[in-house]
């Protein structure tokens, strides 16, 4: 078991269950998933790139990716439906809570002028998006063998009926919000 998932086990969940007011320890917000995304828009041109693209989310992660392809056509991008241009990663269970550790305790503090994620960024629903400009500051990629800096995206899905559980539980888990 992550440290991370023990420590919500052990002290997380009775914290929550008197800072939210809630009587059941199963009705306490939990990850359900994260969804890493890194789109690839140059692959209209050169689709070797997505090759290399997988390779690091890949490594990032730790779980193969899979593709995202084009929904529709755009002529003004040249992009016809069905195009490979993204690829996603959906973590689960044990892999979900070390990548959200890793990422707590050592990625976001190697952001260039770090001064925590923003509070505003909860879909309403208790989920939560945070976007990365550059994929250097993931310590598994090489930046010898990185061709171009590539951002990406990371959706935590928390079980959180709402954005004020969900900003308490991942403020537990020790997620560094900005202070407003």
């Amino acid at each position: 078991m992550s440290r991370l998932l023990e420590r919500y086990k052990k002290e997380i969940i009775k914290e929550l269950q008197q800072e939210l007011g809630i009587d059941n320890p199963n009705a306490v917000p939990r990850l359900e998933k994260i969804i890493v995304n890194m789109g690839v828009g140059d692959a209209i041109q050169n689709i070797k790139l997505l090759d290399t693209a997988k390779v690091e989310l890949s490594l990032i992660t730790g779980q193969y990716p899979a593709v995202g392809r084009a929904k529709k056509s755009i002529s003004a991008f040249k992009l016809r439906k069905g195009q490979p241009i993204a690829c996603y990663v959906t973590l689960r269970r044990k892999r979900m809570y070390e990548f959200f550790d890793r990422l707590v305790n050592i990625v976001l503090p190697r952001v260039r002028d770090f001064r925590g994620v923003s509070p505003q960024s909860f879909d309403g629903r208790g989920n939560y998006t945070l976007g990365i400009k550059d994929q250097l500051v993931f310590p598994e990629i090489d930046y010898t063998k990185v061709e171009r800096p590539r951002g990406l995206n990371i959706t935590i899905v928390t079980t959180a009926r709402n954005d004020r559980e969900a900003y308490a539980l991942l403020k537990k888990l020790g997620m560094p919000f900005r202070e407003s």
